[in-house]
């Protein structure tokens, strides 16, 4: 058994709560939202806003830790002003959303412009799923306190001008890449698969994002993505130049029969209160990995993905974490980084080229 290394104990140290302005046209949201959130000793509400132009002065004058907002508003509509936001004053934004198409593709916007993270918005329907609903939110607000919000690095061009594909590495079919995210990670996830070739090894994605949202995602994705991105479905054979999203609320698993690798969906309980779960997914993979699976874990908070990755290394897959200077969130990646399960410690601009390297090196006899 390995040494423990003694620990300092220093005297605790009673974190000051987190600051919040609620930003909602709703005078009954806000009173909800404000009345939720101050159940958590850990959180305080500075105040409230109808429009962005008093959230705006009231930014000013408050100086809060962390933002929820919502979409439609009076005046100027939540997109516009996260978007001036992130500009002139960033700071870590909780989008309160609803869980429809339309909801999906908003917060989707709104997470590329620089939001953090998302909840679904309180269902006045059903006063039986507040305390639920109040322990969510304020957990989700809390993550967003610890937010690193940076610019993100530029994208890469539109995949579609960009010429002929590079011949494909010697037997791709046989390789397989594993990504799992979650909180800020939806464009994590698109900006290392807008840096994949249109030819590159099968690619399997797990994103801690709810079942209303995943359909709109793997859209998003594809469009920006020189593979083809879609849902995973039930034994659906995996090709090389696709990747393929869990959805929301369902475990992907990847198994291999014969020379193929095929995913299968679950609906059982979820892992550390996850479904997709990181962990479940890599955890699939460990027992056919060796050296034909390429695993990266990227921001997120919670340590999800982290045993995975662990046992993936430990079977012989090439393993990459993200950073934390380009992280938003560097738990997941962080916690693999701890277990001694990230082979290599690499910036989001970074983690497509390495997981390629990997194969071609392998393929090529080198490594």
């Amino acid at each position: 058994m390995a040494a423990v290394t003694p620990v300092a104990v220093h005297p605790a140290r009673v974190a000051a709560p987190v600051r919040v302005l609620v930003v909602d046209d709703s005078a009954v949201i806000r009173k909800l939202v404000v009345e939720l959130l101050s159940r958590d000793p850990a959180i305080t509400v500075v105040g409230t806003a109808s429009d962005a132009f008093i959230a705006r002065e009231k930014i000013k004058k408050l100086n809060p830790d962390v933002l929820t907002l919502d979409v439609e508003m009076p005046r100027m509509d939540g997109l516009t002003f996260l978007q001036n936001l992130m500009r002139l004053r960033p700071m870590p934004v909780v989008m309160l959303s609803s869980l429809t198409q339309r909801g999906a593709q908003v917060t989707l916007d709104a997470l590329a412009l620089g939001a953090v993270d998302f909840a679904a918005k309180p269902r006045l329907d059903d006063p039986h799923g507040l305390d639920g609903y109040a322990r969510v939110l304020a957990e989700t607000v809390k993550r967003a306190a610890q937010a690193r919000v940076t610019a993100m690095s530029p994208l890469p061009g539109d995949p579609r001008d960009r010429g002929p594909a590079r011949p494909a590495p010697l037997a791709s079919g046989e390789r397989l890449l594993a990504i799992g995210a979650s909180a800020g990670g939806t464009e994590a996830i698109r900006h290392v698969l807008a840096s994949m070739p249109a030819d590159a090894p099968a690619t399997v994605i797990c994103q801690h994002i709810p079942a209303a949202f995943s359909s709109a995602f793997a859209d998003r994705l594809d469009r920006h993505s020189p593979m083809t991105v879609l849902e995973a479905t039930t034994d659906r054979p995996l090709l090389p130049g696709h990747a393929y999203l869990a959805p929301g609320g369902r475990h992907l698993r990847v198994y291999r029969s014969g020379t193929r690798w095929h995913c299968r969906l679950g609906d059982d309980d979820p892992v550390r209160g996850h479904r997709p779960s990181v962990d479940v997914m890599f955890g699939s993979l460990a027992r056919y990995a060796g050296a034909q699976v390429c695993a990266a874990l990227l921001t997120g908070m919670g340590d999800d993905g982290a045993r995975g990755m662990l046992a993936l290394r430990d079977a012989g897959a090439m393993t990459v974490a993200q950073d934390q200077q380009t992280s938003v969130i560097w738990g997941m990646p962080g916690a693999a980084v701890a277990l001694g399960a990230a082979q290599v410690v690499a910036p989001l601009s970074d983690i497509a080229g390495h997981l390629l390297a990997d194969i071609h090196a392998t393929s090529t006899g080198g490594r």
